[in-house]
């Protein structure tokens, strides 16, 4: 009788772990197979809309992305270059719920202080050194931070302000990453609240920063860059 309780608390606690898992997943789970994503469709949906399974080929599931290929990083103002695949390039990502990117760093380039509103990222250096970190939320803002090698592995969990940082003036860095949803979304702060269309009143930011406004203003007047692509 205790092992048939036991047993039956087993199932329920494994039960429970599945509910809550789909109930915090980033994307919807899929219902089938796959759902390859019908670009050409103009109904509007928490995703994309399936395409017809008949005329789905193994070109929705691929991409020739050749992230082999060193990126150009001297077009950037941070030095950086990410190269984001999503569903947008990938119908087949559809419904999956995951996407990666390669990310390119110059000496002393950095992937700036930005957040992934859908999705929790998982970092490893592939070659170089690199500095990341992110920051919890309010009210204890805790930074974790680390020096990672090539090789190393680093998470930074959903929503929260991230960043990585090449620290060798003289060698470059690169990194791939994987991220839990199909469309994970980036905000870089910087950009965000001083390049915003149109900008963000220079009395809430002279406020919110604690400075004058003059130095607002000369931030705004900034040109911030996109380092995705």
């Amino acid at each position: 009788m205790a092992s048939f309780s036991s047993s039956c608390f087993l199932l329920f606690t494994a039960i429970l772990a599945v509910i809550a898992w789909q109930a915090v997943a980033s994307d919807p789970g899929p219902l089938q197979d796959f759902c390859v994503a019908d670009n050409s469709s103009h109904v509007l949906v928490n995703g994309f809309v399936c395409k017809d399974p008949k005329v789905v080929t193994a070109e929705d599931f691929f991409l020739a992305a050749e992230l082999d290929m060193p990126r150009d990083t001297k077009m950037s103002k941070v030095g950086s270059n990410v190269t984001l695949i999503n569903v947008m390039k990938i119908p087949g990502l559809n419904t999956l719920g995951i996407s990666l990117a390669r990310i390119d760093y110059a000496p002393l380039g950095e992937n700036p202080p930005h957040t992934h509103p859908r999705a929790t990222e998982i970092l490893t250096v592939l070659e170089g050194t690199l500095y990341v970190g992110f920051v919890t939320s309010n009210t204890d803002n805790k930074l974790f931070s680390k020096v990672l090698n090539k090789g190393d592995v680093f998470v930074f969990p959903q929503g929260l302000i991230h960043f990585q940082f090449n620290p060798n003036p003289y060698k470059p860095a690169v990194a791939i990453a994987a991220l839990s949803s199909q469309n994970p979304g980036a905000i870089t702060i910087a950009n965000a609240v001083f390049g915003s269309k149109p900008m963000i009143s220079d009395d809430v930011l002279a406020k919110a920063f604690q400075v004058e406004k003059k130095t607002v203003d000369r931030l705004q007047a900034q040109f911030w860059a996109d380092n995705h692509n």
